[in-house]
């Protein structure tokens, strides 16, 4: 008898849709997800720590690991790598464990081709003003990195169509309640072949 597997789901939004929020809040209700830990070049933030937010490896590193065939997915962001380790999620799923990965859009279509069983989730913000107010509310990048952020979160929301579900981030309860429903199988209402979540994904991005 085939012993059964967890199964992979695949969060990605543009910055300032509070992704890594709603990621932390549905692991920390449901212990039994992994997290899978991506690679990344880019430095630690002060409240970061290795191996628990990131890998934070050097450039050669990460080359070397790719080159092995380590990475699921990987993609050049604000000028840094950022990996998925191929490695860890067959580990995992082997386990029947579901694991949950945190990457952009372009990486969710990398680890699509590969695991084409995954189940991809795009975040978005209620609106393009609110995802400005939200990037500007950080206060930790300059005026002119927001406005680089901004264009490059506009760019990414135009993806959302190519994801299994899409989860508007407006009410962080009622987004996690969403994300109850895809994780247990059901979610008709966040599916991209739901017509009334399609009209209402394109008051948000045109």
């Amino acid at each position: 008898m085939t012993k059964p597997r967890g199964k992979l789901f695949v969060f990605a939004a543009p910055s300032g849709a509070g992704k890594t929020t709603l990621v932390h809040a549905i692991v920390t209700k449901h212990p039994e997800l992994r997290f899978s830990i991506s690679y990344t070049t880019r430095k630690p933030r002060r409240n970061e720590a290795d191996g628990v937010d990131y890998r934070f490896v050097t450039k050669a590193e990460f080359m070397r690991l790719r080159n092995a065939g380590e990475m699921l997915e990987f993609a050049s962001v604000f000028d840094n790598y950022y990996a998925t380790s191929r490695s860890q999620v067959e580990a995992h799923l082997a386990e029947d464990r579901s694991v949950v990965l945190e990457i952009d859009w372009q990486g969710a279509r990398q680890v699509r081709e590969s695991m084409p069983d995954c189940v991809t989730i795009f975040i978005l913000p209620p609106s393009v003003e609110e995802l400005e107010r939200r990037l500007r509310d950080r206060r930790t990048d300059a005026p002119e990195v927001i406005e680089r952020r901004l264009r490059d979160a506009l760019s990414d929301m135009s993806h959302w169509d190519e994801f299994d579900h899409v989860i508007i981030n407006d009410d962080l309860n009622q987004a996690i309640a969403d994300l109850e429903d895809v994780l247990a199988g059901r979610g008709a209402a966040t599916s991209t072949s739901n017509e009334a979540l399609r009209r209402a994904v394109r008051q948000i991005v045109g």
